[in-house]
């Protein structure tokens, strides 16, 4: 009981700055703040023979609230990293955000709006089929989506077929427990789909994820070049498969924008040439 006694009565103890002093009923007061860092028990009570405990004063009081944040701001920074780093089969998905928008493409607010109504999203099973000519922004739309939910700590897998087929045939995880683990995702991102190896296993694994995903009713994004009218009239049976599940599950959103990628190349081609022209002789 001595080491019990002990232990209860250092807690009761309040540490004395050079700066605090007695104040009202002989309470220990901060020489900072002013408020008192003591505080009578109620109705006279005593506990070990004492009759006060510590108290916070405002500068204890907001020490510990900065110190509290800075723990929960680093758990925070470190799930949110661990969840990127999980999340994207392409470290450079990570800047595919809504702060790095260059502002030009037209479909943007409908990425703002999935964020922002992710739970009714997620209850109802809405995805999107985003479609569109090659460099019009269907993938960037789809990051800002993944990069907004898992700074919401909410786990995304943006990846596309070649890395998930790649993963079934040479990766070490047992491939049923792979598919799992892809379903259990609360949002899964497939891009450049129908880019995918057109063969009979390929395809058949291409349509357990998208099947396994509509059976466990969780949203799926697919971005993809094929057109609606390809969609509706596949080429083979294991397409069709394919197509008709992707259909009932998302929404088709177009993208009418030019070819960004070729856009930044040439700019970024024109800027290279600058330090070069600089140099020439005059």
């Amino acid at each position: 009981m001595n080491g019990l006694t002990d232990t209860v009565l250092n807690m009761m103890d309040t540490t004395q700055e050079p700066e605090d002093y007695k104040g009202e009923k002989g309470l220990l007061y901060c020489g900072k703040c002013h408020k008192p860092k003591e505080a009578y028990f109620p109705q006279g009570k005593a506990l070990f023979g004492r009759d006060r405990h510590p108290s916070e004063c405002d500068c204890r009081r907001a020490e510990r609230e900065r110190l509290e944040k800075k723990d929960a701001d680093e758990k925070y920074n470190a799930e949110v990293e661990r969840l990127k780093r999980e999340g994207f089969s392409n470290p450079a998905m990570r800047h595919w955000t809504f702060e790095n928008d260059n502002g030009k493409c037209l479909q943007i607010g409908k990425a703002y709006s999935y964020v922002e109504k992710w739970e009714a999203v997620r209850s109802e099973n809405l995805g999107y089929l985003l479609w569109g000519n090659v460099g019009s922004g269907k993938s960037y739309f789809a990051g800002c989506i993944a990069n907004a939910l898992m700074e919401k700590e909410i786990p995304v897998c943006m990846t596309n077929f070649a890395t998930i087929l790649n993963n079934l045939f040479y990766g070490s995880e047992n491939r049923n427990e792979y598919i799992v683990r892809l379903c259990s995702y609360p949002l899964l991102i497939l891009d450049d789909f129908g880019m995918e190896r057109g063969t009979e296993y390929g395809l058949e694994q291409v349509y357990n994820v998208i099947d396994s995903r509509y059976i466990s009713k969780k949203p799926l994004i697919a971005t993809t070049n094929l057109t609606p009218e390809q969609l509706r009239n596949p080429e083979d049976v294991p397409h069709a498969r394919i197509y008709g599940r992707l259909s009932e599950m998302c929404v088709p959103v177009r993208f009418t924008g030019g070819n960004f990628r070729k856009v930044a190349a040439q700019q970024k081609m024109n800027r290279s040439k600058k330090p070069m022209e600089g140099g020439k002789s005059q």
